[in-house]
């Protein structure tokens, strides 16, 4: 790899930018490609192909074999709220490779002995998310039932540009919240982005099952593409 593509590399990968190193394995010519420039690249399908799936892969284009290796920020989830579905969900979403962080000031709900091995931030959520550095590789949950809790934390998930935003609560729960929002200063399109009630549509019942819900609608999000996000919804 050229030292200026390695630059170029490593400035993305520090600020958490995805990008592709395209590599002709014939001729060994090397290209990065970055995530904002995606769009106007001949290799736009491929290129957005892998870099949802996260995985590097061999491609052919243009009569030539290429090697797409995908640099991809690991994906983190904040859930604000230490209750029971966060106790199932924590776990879960670590053994899927998510970086995870527990936000919750209620210090009774927010202790270690609940949430062995995973950070915990007993702080309100204007003190704790800021240096969390939540970013379009977030996933954003709030699950406390509690508005002076969500509400703060959704507004800066919004600002944030979180790939998911997830909130508990029924839909006449989630009308309340939409109106306390517009109330804050929230966009319709910001509001319409909370997947509210949380979770895929499969019966879940207890907080496991919820957990499960919840993961399987970040992944859908995550890895889907549009078409297929929607039937999945």
């Amino acid at each position: 790899m050229k030292l200026e593509i390695l630059h170029e590399l490593n400035a993305e990968r520090a600020a958490r930018r995805p990008a592709i190193l395209v590599t002709d394995t014939e001729s060994g010519e090397q290209r990065l490609v970055k995530a904002k420039d995606f769009a106007r690249d001949p290799l736009r399908a491929e290129l957005e192909k892998q870099l949802r799936m996260g995985k590097s892969a061999s491609v052919e284009a243009g009569g030539k074999k290429l090697f797409l290796n995908v640099y991809a920020p690991t994906a983190k989830l904040v859930i604000v709220g230490a209750v029971h579905i966060s106790q199932a969900l924590a776990p879960l979403a670590r053994s899927l490779g998510y970086d995870v962080t527990v936000v919750d000031p209620r210090t009774a709900f927010a202790s270690p002995e609940r949430f062995p091995d995973i950070p915990l931030v007993a702080e309100w959520p204007d003190t704790a998310l800021p240096p969390l550095n939540v970013d379009a590789y977030t996933a954003f949950v709030a699950v406390t039932h509690d508005p002076k809790i969500d509400d703060p934390a959704l507004l800066h998930a919004f600002e944030r540009g979180c790939f998911y935003i997830g909130a508990l609560g029924s839909r006449k729960t989630h009308a309340k919240r939409g109106d306390r929002l517009r109330a804050q200063g929230a966009k319709e399109s910001d509001i319409a982005r909370i997947h509210a009630p949380i979770g895929l549509a499969i019966g879940a019942v207890s907080p496991s099952e919820i957990a499960v819900a919840i993961m399987a609608e970040i992944t859908a999000v995550l890895r889907l593409p549009p078409k297929e996000k929607e039937e999945a919804a």
